[in-house]
This record gives C-alpha cells, structure tokens and sequence, in this order.
C-alpha cells in the first residue's frame, strides 16, 4: 500500500481539473499526504509552518499586492494614463523601448524597480494603453480587445528581457557570482567585471532589437487605428 503515499498528487491534480482554490488544494494535498504516511496532525503543521520560515524570503512579494490593490483603487491606473495622454508625441512603442531601457539601467544599478504585479500591471500598462489613446483619439471601445490584451503582453515581455539581460550588468548579481563560481570549481580563471562586461553587448543587442520589434508594433497600430481616426 505504499502508494497510497502518492494520493496527494491525485488531489492536486483533481483540485486543479475541478478549478477549486489552488492554496486550499495544497494544504489538503499536504496534510493528507503526512496522514497516510504515518504523521502526527501536529508535526504536520511543524513541518508546515518551518517549511513557511524557511523560505519566508520568497513569499515577502506577497506584501506587496494589498498595496498594489490600493493604489489601484484609488486611481494609479487612470492617473498614469492622463500622464501620458499629456504627451502627444509618445507612442506605445517608444515608451516600451523607454522602459526597457531605464530597466537594463536599473539592472546595471542592481536597483529593483521591476516586477509585473508591483510596476507593470499598475503603472507600465496603462501608460502604454494610454499612449494608443492619445496618439489616435481613441476611446476604450475603439480599441480592439485582442489589442489591448496584446499591450499588456509587450508590457510584461519589456520586464521580461530588461531583467533578464540586464541583471548580470551589475558584477555583484546573484547570477555573476555563481557563474564565477562555477567557472572557478572548474578550474577556469575568470572575474565578475570580465563576466559583466561579457553581459553588455548583449544588453545593447537586446534594446536594438526590441526597439525595432516596437517600431513596428507602432507602425502596426498606426495602420490599423489611423484610419479610424481619419474616418472622423
């Protein structure tokens, strides 16, 4: 009957098929699973809650989202929006390429400005969705659902790459140091500044190329809603 040790991943598995509360679904998934392998209810929740200490770092993001919520609520998102429906000049696509480029700034300064939840979603995408806006007097109605939900991708995508390439431009990241490590334990010299500065052609790379991939993204959006502005 060992694999009666495994019905936790049945429940996880049923829990995600039927869509009930992921957390809830876990914590069955848990308790259960130490039940049938012989636990004790309360070393269950020793486990549990030294598990939570243990990694209590990871989940301080979760902090973050009341305020997130509340900022939110009380007007971040639309404030943004009248921000840049101020500048007529700005497009989708260049504020894209601005963020991405103040973000691999940022990763050169190890300064964490990022993050979808705490700066994209609240702030970035209704720039950028403000910017459409403005640029061809728009309403929300006119723009089209599939384009906004695709604003909202290139906003997260602009996070994505800036972290991602930008993160080694700082010689102290966690990434630098373990590479430098791993060369070390395999007996290649190397440092963390040969290691960054190995990291900034591909930072210019990435703005270069991305920036052309939002010109074009701007010409997209000028064809298909310019028309309508001129239909007026």
């Amino acid at each position: 009957m060992e694999w009666i040790k495994l019905i936790g991943i049945l429940i996880i598995i049923l829990g995600f098929l039927f869509k009930i509360d992921t957390i809830a679904v876990i914590l069955t998934a848990a308790i259960v699973t130490g039940l049938v392998s012989g636990m004790d209810f309360f070393k269950i929740l020793e486990v549990l809650g030294k598990a939570f200490i243990d990694n209590r770092l990871v989940s301080l993001f979760i902090l973050t989202l009341p305020m997130v919520g509340l900022i939110e609520r009380f007007g971040l998102r639309k404030q943004a929006a009248n921000l840049i429906g101020n500048i007529k000049s700005v497009t989708s696509g260049r504020l894209l390429s601005l963020y991405l480029l103040i973000r691999e700034i940022a990763g050169l300064a190890s300064i964490r400005i990022g993050g979808h939840p705490q700066f994209v979603r609240p702030l970035i995408n209704p720039m950028v969705q403000g910017a459409l806006k403005t640029r061809y007097k728009l309403s929300d109605k006119q723009i089209e659902n599939k384009d906004v939900e695709k604003l909202k991708a290139e906003a997260s995508a602009m996070e994505n790459y800036g972290n991602f390439f930008g993160q080694n431009l700082f010689v102290g990241s966690a990434g630098i140091l373990l590479m430098v490590g791993t060369f070390n334990s395999l007996h290649i010299k190397t440092s963390a500044v040969d290691l960054a500065l190995a990291s900034v052609p591909i930072a210019i790379i990435t703005l270069i190329i991305v920036g052309i991939k939002n010109y074009f993204l701007d010409r997209y959006l000028s064809k298909k809603y310019l028309s309508k502005e001129d239909k007026k």
